[in-house]
Parts: structure tokens; sequence; C-alpha cells
């Protein structure tokens, strides 16, 4: 077997096209679009260069692609609530080879002692944490949402068996849009809405004021989220191009803010689960690809919409703030604007149970589970879940 690293266009090509193989008659799989994992690579595309570097490998036996996998340092997480330097590894594809798997992780291993890390997590993304994140251990049926991770149930074997351990479990909650919500998420929401003194006012994004959102989006995020374990805090910059990536595709009918005095206090993020559309383009957004989406968002393929994030300002979290946010959002989707018949939220991790708590209100059920590994690189050392947060 030969481990060669990613610098040409062939070996390029290769990353991208070896999962195309080795997922090709597995009916669950949506191919990821090509620039979506080659903007990851590009310095000029993610930003996280800026504080980081990155390499990546493709594995070879008898000339045909057998694995891919690429490692990473993010100096702004490498010690961020950790014991120990921490680097990553992503985009791990391989064959159900034990041998295989462990060359590739053996080589992203050894790159990142040579950056000084002694620890490292995977599968996750060179960046921020809602794209490419976690490996897929259960919910295998189910189609996977836009840049998240799907991969074949044996993986979990693969890394395991390298000394990997769970670090944190990201859950996926699923529900029907238009099925009732928890009688007492609803009432602690109606009695916000109903004080007409409490402060709060709840709207949803208007895209003629997409630099005001994305402005009170950053500053929700920060108090809501940066707090927690590896999480860095979002800049203004990485905020106006999240927003600027998902333009396309916002309905601005499913994005809703809530505000107390005018000042942003909550979100709760909802897209158009556009995997739903893509998965007819084959990777491509060539002007074929973008014919077919543009088609396909005609026929309103897509039925699902994708709970992205949402967030709570921590002296506002308690307050029935959740219930009025939820309420709200149910107005315009189960009434108002009966567009989308499911609702998937990504990304709920178990470090977070008063997350867990809201959405079980809310009444989604997990249908998906993927899982954060950690490997010490000292395996004498003690090895630490994510704490609750």
């Amino acid at each position: 077997m030969n481990v060669v690293e990613v610098k040409d266009k062939s070996s390029i090509k290769e990353f991208i096209q070896f999962p195309v193989r080795l997922y090709k008659d597995e009916k669950t799989w949506i191919r990821p679009l090509d620039k979506d994992i080659e903007n990851v690579f590009d310095p000029k595309k993610n930003k996280t260069f800026r504080n980081g570097k990155c390499t990546r490998w493709i594995l070879q036996r008898d000339g045909e692609t057998i694995g891919r996998i690429a490692a990473f340092v993010n100096e702004k997480t490498v010690h961020k609530d950790n014991d120990q330097p921490t680097g990553g590894l992503g985009f791990f594809e391989c064959i159900n080879d034990r041998q295989a798997a462990n060359l590739l992780f053996d080589t992203g291993k050894k790159w990142l002692e040579d950056q000084g890390m002694e620890a490292m997590d995977g599968p996750i993304n060179f960046g921020e944490r809602d794209k490419w994140w976690g490996c897929l251990i259960d919910g295998f049926h189910i189609e996977p949402n836009y840049n998240c991770n799907y991969n074949f149930p044996y993986y979990v074997q693969l890394f395991e068996n390298y000394g990997f351990q769970i670090y944190f479990k990201q859950f996926t909650f699923g529900r029907k849009v238009r099925a009732p919500f928890s009688q007492k998420l609803m009432e602690k929401g109606e009695k916000i809405m109903a004080d007409k003194d409490s402060g709060y006012h709840f709207e949803h994004l208007r895209l003629k004021n997409l630099a005001k959102y994305t402005e009170d989006f950053r500053v929700v995020y920060n108090k809501a989220w940066a707090r927690h374990k590896g999480v860095s805090k979002m800049t203004s910059l990485q905020a106006k191009a999240i927003m600027k990536q998902m333009k396309p595709i916002i309905d601005e009918k499913i994005i809703w803010f809530g505000y107390h005095n005018n000042e942003p206090i909550a979100f709760y993020i909802n897209l158009p689960e556009v995997n739903q559309i893509f998965k007819y383009v084959n990777g491509k957004l060539d002007w074929i690809g973008k014919l077919k989406f543009v088609y396909h968002k005609w026929r309103k393929s897509c039925n699902k919409m994708l709970g992205l994030v949402f967030g709570i300002a921590p002296e506002h979290q308690g307050k029935g703030v959740e219930g009025a946010l939820v309420l709200a959002t149910a107005q315009m989707v189960q009434k108002d604007y009966q567009r989308y018949d499911d609702l998937e939220m990504n990304w709920i991790g178990d470090f977070n149970p008063k997350m867990i708590r809201v959405v079980e209100q809310v009444g989604g059920d997990i249908v998906k589970t993927h899982v954060t590994y950690r490997k010490l690189f000292d395996e004498s050392k003690p090895f630490k879940r994510c704490p609750i947060q």
C-alpha cells in the first residue's frame, strides 16, 4: 500500500472521485458537491488557514485508490478547554480493511505529532462544526443532510479498533412539521407572547435587511455557543461568509430571531434541506447542474426543513423564550406557510442537556447519531469525555 500526499490535479481528482466509487451501490448516500469539499482545502475560500494548516492523502494499492484522509491543526482550538494540544482528522473514507484504515490513521497521527499535537479528534472539519463533523453510528437508512457526514456502519469498528474513544455524541432530531408541540412549551411561549410589557418580540428574517440579521446572528451565536468546549468565537467576516453562502437558498419565512428591548437574544435558523435537490446534480454545479437545481427548486422537490442552529443568550434561558421562538415559527410553518412536511434538527451535542430538553419539548425524536472520537497519543494518560455544559 502506498500513501500519496494530495498535491496535484490527479491526486485532487482521486480524493474527490474515490467516495463516488466507494458508495456507488449505496442508495442512501448523496454525493457532496465537489466544490464544497475542495473549498475546505483552498486557502482563498477557507479562512481557517489564517490560524491553521492542513494536508491530505490518498491511499493506493496496486494503483487503485482504497482510502483517503486529511489532517489539520486549528490554532484557535488546539488548546481551548483541552488537557493536551489537540488536532484533527477528517474526510476519512476507506474500504472495509483494518490494515488500510490503520495506515491512514498512522499517517495523520504522524503529521499531527510533527505539529506538536498530543491528541486528535475525528472525523471533524477543518473549520466550523456545522460541516463534515462526526462519524455516523445510527440512522444509516436516512439520507444525509447538506454538508453532513454519511458513512458505512463498518467505519465505527475502524475508528474504535485503532483506539479512538467517543468524546461526544451529536444527535439529529426529526419530526413532522405539523405535528403538535409540547403543551408545556407552548404555555411558556404563550405567556411571553401575551405579556406586552416583557420587552420580547420575535420576527422572521427579511432579505432586504440581511446585513442587520447577519450581525444579530453573530452576536447571539457568540453568547450562546462560543462558551461551549471547542467552539471559537465567530467574527464579523465569518458571519458574513456564512450568510453569503446561505443566501441563494434562504427561505426568509423559516429563519426567526428573538429580541429583548430590541437587542438580539435568540435565533432559530432553518433552511430548505437542499440535499433533497443536490442529489440530482451528481456533485456538479456546472451549467447543467445549475439548471437541474433551478428545475427542482421550481418543482418544489424539497419538502424538508433543516433546523440548522438554535441559540439563546444564557441570561434569557429558562424564561420561556425558546417556547415563544418556536411558537412564532410554528404559526408560520403550520398555518400561514405550509411549504414543508418534515423537519430535522442537526448537531445537538450530548454535552448540552439544556438544548436536548428544548428539542424534546419541540417534539422531535433522535433519528441519527454521529460521534466525535478522540485519541490520546499517550494512552497512559486518562481519557476524559467532553464535560456536560
